[in-house]
């Protein structure tokens, strides 16, 4: 990433994980900020345009494959968390930032930037919506969401892939594997609608998602000297906030009385 020209840049630069320097899409934030934009397009002008003269496609099949192969990912980044650090070693009150090559560290980094990559994968929840004609179930809290996560994914792997902020990722691939597989019976038609009177409690859980986050990304302030940057706490407290409340507008919205029956058929993915 050429800062030659920047001090400020510079400074910011040279505060990352020289371990991950040569990975995919590490090398500058550009690429990366392309893709969101590139998402941005296609869900608010290239795709509803493309689709306006065109039939729904019948996506089932694809969608229960897809749905399958996401808690099947999201099963196994969670497993190589835990593995790494969050099951055994790691403290929940103050883990440092290990920046060493020990397996275990470039185990957890290695899982950092798979977790970046799954940002990419969701970006199909919104594409299928649009080839089948199920725009009002793009909320803007979607694609917000969806178009920035990559953005925050990539920071942390690119300066902080483990210690102490690796738990947010923890709980979000826990919430995916839950969400998706909310997603994959519900693709099989009505036939499974009675298995699925959690989905209330689904959008519970990515509340509860971020407060616990957030809980957690605040200890750092009551920590003399933890070994891990707090400015990254401070970027996931932000996250966290942000996404809180957008939640818990949503939720208030979706399942207040006169929305009652409006949520039970709505199928947003929000996460």
């Amino acid at each position: 990433m050429a800062t030659q020209n920047s001090p400020l840049l510079e400074s910011i630069w040279s505060q990352r994980d020289p371990r991950v320097d040569h990975w995919p899409l590490m090398s500058s934030p550009l690429p990366t900020v392309a893709l969101c934009c590139l998402y941005f397009y296609c869900v608010k002008f290239l795709g509803p345009r493309m689709m306006k003269d065109r039939k729904a496609f019948d996506l089932r099949n694809t969608i229960i494959v897809y749905n399958f192969f996401q808690v099947l990912f999201s099963v196994w980044i969670l497993y190589e968390i835990l593995v790494s650090g969050w099951l055994f070693d790691y403290s929940f009150f103050c883990e440092p930032l290990d920046k060493s090559n020990n397996p275990k560290a470039m185990r957890m980094a290695a899982a950092a930037w798979w977790y970046y990559f799954s940002k990419f994968t969701e970006f199909f929840d919104t594409m299928f919506f649009i080839l089948r004609k199920k725009n009002d179930n793009i909320s803007t809290l979607h694609v917000i969401h969806h178009g920035i996560m990559p953005l925050f994914a990539w920071e942390a792997c690119r300066f902080v892939p483990g210690g102490h902020e690796s738990f947010g990722a923890l709980f979000n691939t826990f919430v995916h594997v839950v969400m998706y597989t909310y997603y994959f019976l519900a693709a099989f038609g009505p036939r499974f609608q009675r298995y699925l009177w959690w989905k209330r409690h689904l959008t519970k859980l990515q509340i509860f998602q971020f407060a616990t986050v957030l809980m957690h990304s605040m200890f750092l302030a009551f920590s003399n000297d933890c070994g891990f940057p707090i400015i990254q706490s401070v970027i996931s407290s932000a996250h966290m906030i942000l996404f809180f409340i957008l939640f818990l507008q949503f939720y208030a919205k979706a399942y207040s009385k006169n929305n009652k029956n409006k949520a039970n058929s709505a199928a947003k993915k929000e996460n």
